[in-house]
């Protein structure tokens, strides 16, 4: 089940938003990436946890990564606490993801910033040999991530690095509206959110020129890190 990325998001659509481009981009040259959705949403104010599980097949099927799993937290009431951390463990065991892509660590809904953390102590904690877990009955080895990088969402956060996504805009933005029920659409009749107005998804695009033309490309995508950046030459960067 080894994979390079494991892309994590608190809820269907957030990974999508935060880092599709650079899934996409990665997909591309042939990275196997999996995602993994905290909750299923289930306390959005539009749609259902029907339509989202089916919205978020079909944007899994646009960016083309190989998984999409659902670990079934409470929506608004998961916690950081042991029960949450060792059921993270387990998948970052079974996947043994190289690179993870966590929440942003501060923002708007307060699922994401605690979704950033609870990932972040579950990817240090997963590579303890003493916390003992099974997947099917067979027991895990441990397993700790290289890096953990967190994606920005709704509230700006400066980046410490960002990547170029722009040959994959177009595939991310089809992504995202895969959540026909989310984002805007003249014709539904459900109340109006903070992001289903017209004006969430032209932010969306501006914060992805704005990444963008910071490193001199048309469209970015933005993390911030937890640990520093190693390189063997100035060169390897852009």
């Amino acid at each position: 089940m080894k994979t390079d990325i494991l892309a994590i998001g608190a809820h269907p659509d957030d990974v999508e938003l935060g880092c599709g481009g650079t899934l996409i981009a990665h997909r591309e040259k042939g990275y196997r990436v999996v995602v993994l959705d905290l909750t299923k949403g289930e306390l959005g104010t539009r749609g259902s946890v029907q339509i989202r599980a089916e919205e978020s097949w079909r944007a899994k099927e646009v960016m083309g990564v190989e998984e999409r799993i659902n670990a079934g937290f409470r929506d608004g009431f998961f916690v950081n606490d042991e029960w949450h951390q060792r059921e993270l463990i387990r998948y970052i065991r079974l996947y043994q993801p190289d690179v993870v892509l966590a929440n942003a660590i501060w923002d708007r809904h307060p699922d994401h910033g605690k979704g950033a953390k609870l990932v972040s102590d579950a990817c240090f904690l997963s590579g303890l040999s003493k916390i003992e877990t099974l997947f099917h009955d067979v027991p895990q080895i441990p397993w700790r991530p290289k890096k953990i990088y967190h994606y920005i969402q709704s509230k700006f956060i400066v980046p410490d690095i960002i990547v170029n996504v722009s040959p994959y805009w177009k595939r991310k933005i089809e992504a995202v509206q895969c959540y026909v029920s989310q984002f805007y659409d003249p014709h539904n009749t459900q109340p109006n959110t903070y992001i289903s107005s017209p004006e969430f998804l032209k932010m969306i695009e501006a914060r992805g020129k704005e990444l963008g033309h910071s490193i001199a490309v048309e469209y970015g995508e933005g993390f911030t890190k937890e640990s520093h950046i190693g390189v063997n030459s100035f060169f390897d960067i852009l």
